[in-house]
């Protein structure tokens, strides 16, 4: 890859991240017909990419090849760029030891379902997960073997004594314990290397769901101590500034040999006989099939780029813009917050709310159609904590309903105080305004995602 030459001086201002991205100035249509550029406030579902990645994408594939399959230049190109690239990954999460290996994925649910597939040799396993996780890190487990939950309390945050009474009470036969860094619903950050240390006393291994920390806290897979260490860390690119089906796992090396996911094809193996297989070691049996290349390519780049702005700016920015949101929108009536809102620490930014009387599909449609705002609304692909914020019973042995959910925004390191306060004067004119609200469920009901037009546009 091209060496990327970070400039600190030009990369940790809120202007200059927001010329750093590409598409933000792309035009989309309001519901009265004019068209202008839209404000993102669901990042945690996905981001923008950096004009950087692209590029780099863009440069990588004049010289693309097969993967470890040719030996023409291209290939050669290609393949190193592509091997080497596993060091660039390690270095990111901090996972400077020769303990650890990374092979690529599609994306966290990707790696979590490879993981689970292979690790999972009986349904008489246990997994100890937590009613936090994100569809992706609970159902992979539940579908294969028993999984036993630890709770959270009345704020959302996980009950880490739950961890340790559950672990005491199995004593030692949970296998793997699994569980979020960063909750996508909340944003509530988890303290995984003490999580790490309650597991291995126990004899168990830890899996991380890294989805929602990469792109805004720095996550190092070494602790203070061998106990603390992580055994295995998942994440996607596409939520870290480069949307291109990217991701990896970050994970011992002498573990996944051990084992091999239920995903085969070529590239996993040494030999293939009439009768028998002998399979690569870790990571190449790990990834069967031809490697998505732009993925790796973006996601590589996005690293260097966010290491470059870095995580002390990107962690205090978020806290500035979530502080405003919150402060915001609790002298707004009407408005329902969930979580501590008070204590934000430990949250990455992200908040979650309801409207009185305002259903949130209405919500979320408003705010797209009146000012190009874009959030979440619903369940955020997590039932169970989400049923729990909002007050919601068990439905243990009874018919498991959909949920009403709440409105999500997320924020990104380009997102402003100018884009929070433009949300919150929306939020407030739909609040204040019967018209508005009529208009809310009018369009509600009749909108459809054709309706509303996207140019494609960057003036940059």
């Amino acid at each position: 890859m091209d060496n990327f030459q970070c400039n600190t001086a030009i990369s940790n201002s809120s202007d200059n991240i927001r010329n750093m991205m590409f598409g933000l100035d792309a035009l989309v249509e309001l519901d009265n017909n004019k068209m202008v550029p839209a404000i993102n406030l669901d990042n945690a579902a996905t981001t923008p990419p950096f004009k950087e990645v692209i590029q780099e994408i863009e440069r990588q594939l004049m010289y693309y090849g097969s993967i470890g399959r040719g030996k023409g230049q291209k290939s050669e190109n290609s393949t190193e760029v592509y091997t080497n690239g596993r060091d660039i990954v390690k270095d990111f999460v901090g996972a400077n030891s020769d303990i650890y290996t990374v092979f690529y994925i599609n994306n966290a649910t990707d790696g979590i379902n490879k993981l689970a597939s292979a690790f999972i040799e009986s349904p008489e396993d246990i997994v100890l997960s937590t009613r936090m996780e994100h569809h992706a890190n609970d159902l992979p487990w539940r579908e294969r073997t028993k999984t036993v939950y630890a709770e959270v309390d009345k704020k959302g945050r996980l009950i880490v004594d739950d961890i340790k009474r559950l672990l005491k009470a199995y004593n030692g036969r949970i296998k793997y314990v699994t569980v979020t860094a960063a909750s996508n619903v909340t944003g509530y950050v988890n303290d995984v290397h003490y999580i790490a240390k309650l597991a291995h006393q126990y004899g168990a291994k830890i899996i991380v769901d890294g989805a929602q920390i990469v792109a805004h806290r720095a996550f190092n897979m070494l602790g203070q101590t061998l106990e603390e260490n992580i055994d295995f860390f998942v994440f996607s690119a596409h939520k870290m500034y480069s949307p291109f089906g990217g991701g990896a796992v970050v994970g011992l090396t002498d573990v996944l040999n051990k084992h091999i996911a239920k995903f085969y094809g070529g590239g996993m193996v040494e030999a293939v006989c009439d009768y028998s297989v002998r399979y690569l070691p870790a990571p190449d049996r790990y990834e069967a099939g031809s490697p998505n290349y732009p993925g790796v390519v973006g996601m590589l780049r996005a690293m260097e780029v966010l290491k470059c702005i870095g995580f002390d700016y990107i962690k205090n920015h978020e806290q500035i813009l979530l502080r405003r949101a919150l402060d915001g929108l609790m002298k707004l009536p009407g408005v329902i917050l969930y979580g501590d809102n008070e204590n934000i620490a430990d949250r990455v930014g992200i908040a979650v709310f309801t409207l009185r009387g305002i259903k949130n599909e209405e919500v979320a449609n408003f705010l797209a159609g009146y000012r190009a705002i874009a959030v979440r609304h619903a369940a955020f692909c997590a039932h169970p904590y989400v049923r729990r914020l909002t007050g919601g019973s068990d439905t243990s042995g009874s018919f498991c309903y959909p949920l009403e959910g709440m409105v999500r925004i997320s924020f990104g390191i380009y997102n402003n105080e100018t884009d929070v306060d433009t949300f919150l004067a929306t939020i407030k004119e739909l609040l204040y305004s019967e018209y508005l609200r009529h208009f809310a469920r009018v369009k509600n009901n009749s909108v459809q995602l054709s309706d509303r037009l996207c140019i494609p546009y960057d003036r940059a």
